[in-house]
Parts: structure tokens; sequence; C-alpha cells
């Protein structure tokens, strides 16, 4: 029987790796057994180190947290993902949950809560907030017509969002470490499927929707 969970820290950011490895340890069932700080690691150690649950970022650099979501759902469709993230419930929750994680939690939340959502991911179950649960439950017996934003793919949407945000496609293009040249592409495709024509309404549709505070 096992003693522990096997856990894989995925952040780009060593002190955040630093602290949730503290927070993991400081309990009886978990253990961290190897730490990523890009994408390609990330898939790179799940297949070479036997792990229990990966705690992912969504804003990974190199590769996308979402598309590093669903490259591990396609190898290792049974190992269980928990999304931490800088960024809101209303704008990521829906999205990763659909990709195939099993949880999803702000970096704000209490290290209390990342434990209860790590136990009950690792045995088998999914977690959500209360909060989210009943934005979902409000999603489901609400009309089945998709929002403009809901068929944007998931680096369109992203790029919506940091620019509903206030960043400029410059800004925006560096922290995704992408040209500027792609972002424009993301920026271009996502208005013509939102039927948009700049960025002030991109933002106003944003605000209006609950996507950015």
């Amino acid at each position: 029987m096992i003693k522990y969970y096997r856990i894989l820290i995925a952040d780009d950011h060593a002190v955040v790796r630093r602290g949730l490895r503290q927070i993991f340890e400081e309990t009886e069932e978990f253990h961290v057994v190897a730490e990523a700080s890009n994408g390609f690691e990330v898939l790179e150690k799940v297949r070479n180190i036997a792990v229990d649950l990966v705690v992912l970022d969504i804003s990974m650099p190199d590769k996308n947290g979402l598309d590093v979501l669903k490259q591990l759902k396609q190898e290792f469709p049974h190992l269980p993902v928990l999304i931490l993230s800088i960024y809101g419930e209303d704008q990521y929750a829906l999205r990763v949950l659909k990709a195939g994680a099993s949880g999803y939690l702000s970096k704000e939340s209490a290290p209390e809560e990342l434990i209860v959502a790590a136990l009950r991911i690792v045995t088998g179950r999914k977690y959500v907030s209360t909060t989210l649960a009943e934005k979902l439950a409000t999603t489901i017996s609400m009309s089945t017509n998709n929002l403009p934003h809901e068929i944007l793919s998931d680096r369109e949407y992203q790029v919506m969002c940091l620019i509903a945000s206030g960043k400029t496609v410059s800004e925006i293009a560096d922290e995704l470490n992408l040209s500027v040249k792609t972002i424009s592409t993301y920026r271009s495709r996502l208005l013509i499927k939102m039927r948009m024509k700049n960025n002030a309404e991109i933002t106003h549709y944003a605000i209006k929707n609950g996507l950015v505070k």
C-alpha cells in the first residue's frame, strides 16, 4: 500500500515551486519527487518518473500549460492534473476542466485548500471551489448557444484575456514567449471570430462577461 502520493510541481518560478514543495511536504500524504520549470520538462519528467499527481501552472514558458495538459492526457489519460493559476476561475477553469484537468485552483487559495484539492484528486475525484461549482451549474442550466469567446482556440482566448487586461501586443509576446507577428495573427483571428473591430471592444466584452477584473 502506498505510503504517500508522489507529486510533480510545474511552475516557471523557483520561489513558487519552493513554496508549494514546503506546503506538500508538511503533510504525511504527499512527497514531491520532481519539479519542472517549463512545459517540455514536465513531459520529459512524467515520462521518466512515476508520479501520482501533476500540479501545473497554466502560464508556462516554451509550451503553454493548456497544451501541456492536453498532451499529458493523451499520453497518460489516467494521470490526475491540478491546474494552479494566477488567473481567476472565470477565465480558465471551464477550459482546463474540459481539457481533462481534475481541478483548478487560484494561486491566491489558502494552503489548506490546496491540500484538500490534491487529496480529492489523487483519490479519483474532481475538485472545484464552491463558487466555481455554482457557476458551472448556472452555465449548464443556461441556453446551449455559445458565447462568442467560447468558439476561440485556447491560445486566441489567452491573447484576448491579456489584451483585455491592458497588455500590448509586445508585452503579450514576451509573456507567452512568442513573436509579435504571431500574437498579431491571433489577435486578428479572434477579432474576426468575435466580429469585433478593436481592442476597446475586446476589453468591453471581457469585462461585461466577467473574464477580467
